[in-house]
């Protein structure tokens, strides 16, 4: 399974506006459903916020992974938004996150939203990597990046 399997360049954006928690969810879920009818928004941003709730996705580093399931997606989908600002994303290092990769899956599914999840926190843990992320100027070069990455681990 490959990232760029499950994300499109559709679904990158280079600024993120947001500074806050529940803000940056609201503006990934609105670049979700630009890349695919995901039906009630609002039911997506509350899985997302019940996930949130359990523990923060900011992994620490810069980093959050925010995911969730609905039945209002066929398979995984992905989205990814850098923040030039920084959000407080309520982080496991108290740091602000640069680097959102958000993530939904099925609903009746554990087995390649947790694969998703592991093959997303291996590609980020990459300090320089994510830096190069945070440095790409378009969508397509983040993309790029990605799957010239996924390639050399083949």
């Amino acid at each position: 399974m490959k990232i760029t399997d499950f994300l499109s360049v559709k679904g990158i954006k280079v600024d993120l506006e947001a500074t806050d928690k529940e803000s940056i969810l609201k503006e990934m879920v609105d670049l979700l459903a630009e890349v695919k009818d995901v039906g009630d928004k609002k039911n997506i941003l509350r899985a997302l916020i019940e996930r949130e709730n359990l523990g923060s996705t900011g992994i620490g580093q810069g980093i959050a992974i925010p995911h969730g399931k609905t039945d209002k997606v066929d398979g995984l989908l992905a989205v990814l938004g850098v923040s030039r600002k920084g959000v407080n994303f309520e982080a496991l290092d108290g740091e602000p996150v640069y680097i959102l990769f958000l993530l939904v899956a099925p609903k009746d599914t554990a087995g390649p939203h947790l694969k998703a999840l592991a093959q997303i926190s291996r590609l980020l843990r990459d300090t320089y990597f994510c830096e190069l992320i945070r440095k790409c100027k378009t969508p397509k070069d983040i993309f790029d990046l990605i799957a010239r990455e996924e390639n050399r681990k083949v």
